[in-house]
């Protein structure tokens, strides 16, 4: 029997979904048949989430993780999934709270970088994912150099995430802005780009970059299906 997933979604609910889908697509295409891992989202209410981030409150945000990471092991998962990036700023608080393994975004992210021969990655993501330092302290072992927009472009990356992108709003002079930025990047060095926003992807395509970008929900989602089939 398959490992059963768990997801701690609502992060907002376009990247659940993308999770739900790659996981239960990526297995059909493989094998042909519907025998995918069993999966359990418990969403989160992600207006505490925006409230507790803008009043630094990340403790708060620590314990509601921990609350979900035990609701989703009663409800039977073998192993569990914050489906965003910016919260992964508590994993190591949460993963030491709880019995359930759980799987690291960015660890999954920068095998897939280092598969992939890439060294110095540009960083799109929130505020708090480009600016804080735990992405960047997360793929230095890897080898990894990670490379940020200038801070006014980090204000305009964050206010399109939280103002459009986690509403569903997707908007041509967003993408035109977020292509700009990406090549500023690549200016700077960038061999590739993480898009480190779980929601960035259904804004900006592979085809709008001269290099490549790095999915971090799919790349997440696919670890998951791996790890539900290792026996």
């Amino acid at each position: 029997m398959h490992k059963k997933i768990g997801i701690i979604g609502g992060l907002s609910p376009e990247s659940t979904v993308s999770y739900y889908l790659h996981i239960t697509r990526t297995y059909v295409e493989r094998y042909g048949d519907y025998g995918y891992p069993e999966i359990i989202i418990y969403s989160v209410n992600l207006e505490n989430y925006h409230r507790w981030r803008g009043e630094n409150r990340w403790d708060r945000v620590a314990g509601d993780l921990i609350a979900s990471a035990k609701s989703l092991e009663k409800a039977g998962a073998d192993f569990g999934l914050i489906a965003t990036n910016t919260m992964h700023k508590v994993f190591d608080a949460v993963s030491a709270a709880v019995d359930l393994p759980l799987l690291h975004i960015i660890d999954a992210t920068a095998a897939k970088a280092r598969e992939m021969g890439l060294k110095n990655l540009g960083l799109l993501g929130t505020r708090f994912t480009m600016s804080d330092g735990f992405y960047h302290e997360k793929m230095a072992p890897y080898g990894i150099n990670t490379i940020v927009p200038c801070p006014e472009d980090q204000d305009i990356i964050h206010d399109i995430i939280v103002e459009e992108l986690v509403q569903g709003r997707l908007l041509e002079d967003s993408r035109a802005e977020y292509i700009r930025v990406i090549r500023e990047l690549i200016r700077l060095g960038a061999e590739g780009v993480i898009l480190g926003c779980t929601e960035i992807p259904l804004l900006v395509k592979p085809e709008d970059s001269s290099v490549p970008l790095l999915d971090t929900a799919i790349i997440h989602a696919g670890t998951a299906l791996n790890h539900a089939l290792r026996q």
